[in-house]
């Protein structure tokens, strides 16, 4: 359809089939009546986010629509909204209402069929209520395009009941009384639909959009998740067969200079740490234990060294002791399979000690003995203070006795032992006697930890909380410029 402007003789298309009673032209913008064929007004014409054009098409919901009309309405003194008119090809009509860059698709319905509640504060369609949201008045600002009822440019009631992502507008002026029913549309859903290269951006909450992702969705899948997550843990508990499942003494004579090959053992079930305890009669000794756990499956190999060292003594009086005859440590996450162990081992080698052997320092200062068993004593000779120690190893080491300081400062860097041997007496040396000839080596596959279950199930409840919470004020602030909001105003 075609009309020439009676004022500019302006041409005016558009493709769409249904009964014009005027239109706006797009050159002058005087609003023409078609059966007179003359100007009623001049029309402002519509500017402000305006995106989509006359006679543009566009498919929603497998529908083809053509805009004929466009109308921007003023509320107050500086909120616009934009309704943009559309027609299919049966001649049905749609409308596209856009505000802060929020949209909604609507219908228009039998009053007949909304039935209004609550002295008005509630009305329900088809069923389903829906809750009053406010009531403005407008007018139309500007306008374009062609139209199958008369413009009215006086004041008009918009009253507005939602329902989530749907919502009953009722539209009153002049005696006339119409409703449309609308629902939410993605801004990306109008933009694909009509190819549109720049939409409004959003501003706000709108009237009727959703929360950023279905609740209800959300809640159901993290439901279905810790279900599978408990059966999953329910299983590998279940399957679990293998408690302890290497023990074995190891000779530090079978493995001086070379690793030895343990036999196989099987872990079946979930993943779990191996728990390996490790110990040797050490006495003011040390040992050493290097421990390679080899997949067979996979040829994987994860190695680990440990010291078991154990020393004690008598200072000031008081007896003292340090470390442990056995030491623990885990191989996590250990998966499901066929493994066996590389061992290696070392142990303090003895030292030949004198029966009575005793040295004293050039100054007069210090005295030292040794046992047959290798224990040293030390003797201040100013106050006569006495300590002993496992071996000159400890003397060393010791960071915290004054007389273990004391024989540092005094003998420098010189070999202790050396000292000593110096004044054996012929024939009285005899072995130190360290009794520690093997190192036992224990696994156990600890049961499954819940550690990493509990977390995950925490972690689920906690997003599923701040959802919960995200909603509610998601929906309070939506609701904020209602006159009849559900939640409490602050």
């Amino acid at each position: 359809m075609h009309y020439t402007c009676p004022l500019c003789k302006t041409e005016n298309k558009i493709d769409a089939d249904f009964q014009i009673t005027e239109y706006i032209c797009r050159s002058c913008s005087n609003l023409i009546d078609i059966t007179k064929n003359t100007s009623t007004k001049v029309v402002k014409k519509p500017i402000e986010n305006v995106v989509l054009e006359i006679g543009q098409k566009g498919i929603i919901d497998e529908v083809e629509y053509t805009v004929t009309g466009i109308v921007i309405r003023k509320y107050g003194t500086n909120i616009f909204w934009r309704e943009y008119y559309l027609k299919d090809k049966k001649g049905e009509e749609a409308f596209l209402s856009e505000s802060d860059g929020h949209w909604v698709f609507l219908h228009s319905i039998n009053a007949m069929d909304v039935k209004k509640k609550l002295n008005g504060k509630a009305a329900e369609l088809h069923g389903r209520n829906y809750r009053w949201y406010e009531t403005s008045e407008c007018y139309i600002h500007a306008a374009a395009g062609f139209f199958e009822d008369r413009l009215d440019f006086g004041l008009a009631t918009y009253r507005e009941y939602v329902n989530a992502t749907q919502m009953i507008s009722q539209e009153q002026s002049k005696g006339s009384n119409e409703y449309f029913f609308g629902r939410h549309i993605s801004k990306y859903k109008v933009k694909k639909a009509f190819n549109i290269q720049n939409l409004p951006n959003y501003s706000g909450i709108g009237i009727v959009q959703p929360f950023y992702f279905n609740f209800r969705q959300v809640l159901n899948i993290m439901a279905v998740a810790a279900l599978m997550i408990c059966l999953v843990q329910l299983y590998v508990v279940t399957s679990r067969t293998n408690k302890s499942v290497f023990e074995q003494e190891i000779n530090f004579a079978d493995v001086r200079d070379k690793e030895m090959v343990s036999k196989s053992f099987e872990l079946s079930g979930g993943s779990a740490p191996l728990k390996v305890e490790v110990s040797s009669n050490v006495d003011n000794s040390w040992a050493n234990v290097g421990l390679s756990l080899v997949n067979e499956n996979t040829n994987e190999i994860a190695y680990t060294s440990k010291d078991i060292e154990e020393y004690h003594g008598y200072e000031d009086g008081e007896n003292w002791s340090e470390g442990s005859k056995n030491s623990e440590f885990n191989f996590c996450g250990v998966a499901p399979g066929k493994y066996h162990f590389l061992i290696s081992a070392e142990k303090q080698e003895a030292a030949q000690t004198s029966v009575s052997s005793n040295y004293a320092s050039p100054d007069g200062s210090l005295s030292l003995s040794r046992d047959t068993y290798g224990t040293i004593s030390v003797t201040n000779n100013s106050t006569m203070e006495t300590a002993a120690f496992g071996d000159s190893k400890v003397i060393r080491k010791d960071s915290v006795s004054a007389l273990a300081q004391l024989v540092c400062q005094t003998l420098g860097k010189a070999d202790i032992d050396s000292l000593l041997n110096a004044n054996v007496s012929p024939g009285s040396t005899a072995p130190t006697s360290y009794d520690n000839k093997s190192v036992k080596i224990k696994a156990e596959w600890l049961p499954v930890s819940f550690w990493n279950f509990a977390i995950v199930m925490i972690l689920l409840i906690v997003f599923v909380v701040a959802c919960y919470f995200g909603r509610k004020i998601f929906e309070t602030s939506k609701w904020s410029n209602s006159s009849n909001s559900p939640y409490p105003q602050s």
